[in-house]
């Protein structure tokens, strides 16, 4: 089930606000041929809730170089274009022949870029994945339904001499961890980035102030909790929606630990899952706990009625968010940021201006707004990082 966005305003920002930062047009920079090629399904849902994970990885990708998106409700137009009215030179094709045909070779990975509530493969996927299977492309799914667990699937991948990577596939039991409290040991600054709602752009914001920040000399990392993030390239993280829940905390702890160790970093940011106000996720309960922040950056969407998926759960504000989080948690929210959908640059304005005099901490939006707030944000709460750089430089 899809939310209903048939009442937004004409004039928008984006078709459905961020949810990962746009990369520059590929025509101004040139490829690397280093990076695995891929093509991303997303039949009937690019743009939209369900196809977020295929909306995240044409905007930014590190760990595949995206060629096409299939979605033949919108095949011929380049998929910047339908996400942010900015050309990225990744066209939207109508089906997996037509993404084969128009390369001088075949790609080397189909990856599966919906993120459907029932976490299960349709028989018409099902085909699609057969298909480039038997055309010799390795399979990408971030589903709770693994793919390599599937008789058919798995038999054709061994006969064809492809992969099949599960992104939700956790580690075997035998090898988790409980939670022992180690991430206190960490000395880097630990902030997760949480949401009132799901898919509302809370990797979008981690992502963005990653960059910010290490632009200014303060060392960041960023530790992923969901099958984009990991999809994307993201070094350190779980698929956190994936690990039994007695486990949840210690896995986490586990590569934020990882994390500090290898990276020796100021800042740990956290990507955030689902919302601590949301009856139907749990994780991020399990993200404040395993983490232990020092502070919360939360994004929130002021125009979206009710929860994605949910149609009867009407959105909180974000101030009842902000109470329950810093209840829940030894934390503070240290700022909020707007995710843009259906809104006017004038409503994006009027919103950071509201939402800052009611709560009485910084607000911004990752996307619209220069991505220096973004930074300044954490800095405002966490001045010790101001000398980062001076110790970077030394």
């Amino acid at each position: 089930m899809k939310a209903n966005t048939t009442d937004k305003p004409t004039t928008r920002l984006s078709p459905m606000g961020p949810q990962a930062p746009p990369d520059q047009s590929r025509a101004s920079k040139p490829l690397n041929a280093a990076v695995p090629t891929a093509v991303v399904y997303c039949e009937g849902n690019f743009g939209e809730i369900d196809g977020k994970t295929a909306n995240g990885l044409v905007r930014h990708s590190q760990a595949y170089r995206i060629l096409s998106v299939i979605d033949s409700t919108l095949a011929g137009r380049d998929s910047g274009q339908v996400l942010d009215t900015i050309s990225n030179g990744i066209p939207i094709v109508a089906d997996i022949e037509d993404a084969v045909a128009r390369e001088a070779t075949i790609p080397g990975t189909l990856i599966y870029g919906m993120a459907p509530s029932t976490g299960k493969l349709s028989p018409s996927d099902r085909e699609v994945v057969l298909d480039a299977i038997a055309l010799g492309m390795n399979i990408v799914s971030g589903l709770h339904e693994y793919l390599g667990d599937d008789p058919e699937i798995s038999t054709a991948a061994q006969a064809a001499k492809v992969t099949i990577r599960d992104i939700r596939k956790p580690r075997p039991s035998k090898d988790m961890r409980l939670f022992d409290g180690s991430v206190a040991q960490v000395n880097a600054i630990r902030i997760a980035v949480l949401g009132t709602d799901c898919a509302i752009g809370k990797r979008t914001t981690a992502t963005v102030l990653a960059k910010a920040l290490n632009a200014r000399g303060i060392k960041t990392v960023l530790v992923g909790t969901g099958q984009t993030g990991l999809m994307q390239g993201a070094k350190y993280g779980i698929a956190m929606d994936a690990v039994p829940p007695q486990f949840c905390c210690g896995e986490l702890e586990r590569v934020i630990v990882a994390a500090s160790d290898d990276e020796d970093p100021d800042v740990i940011l956290i990507e955030g899952q689902g919302a601590l106000s949301h009856p139907a996720f749990c994780t991020s309960a399990f993200i404040l706990r395993g983490s232990q922040p020092q502070g919360v950056i939360l994004q929130h969407a002021p125009k979206r009625a009710h929860r994605c998926d949910f149609p009867t759960f009407p959105m909180p504000g974000a101030k009842s968010e902000v109470a329950l989080i810093q209840a829940f948690a030894d934390t503070r929210v240290v700022g909020v940021t707007i995710n843009h959908e259906g809104m006017t640059d004038a409503q994006v304005g009027l919103a950071i201006e509201t939402h800052s005099r009611d709560l009485g901490i910084p607000v911004t939006d990752a996307l619209t707004r220069p991505e220096a707030h973004l930074a300044d944000m954490v800095l405002a709460a966490f001045p010790q990082l101001r000398a980062a750089p001076l110790a970077a430089a030394g």
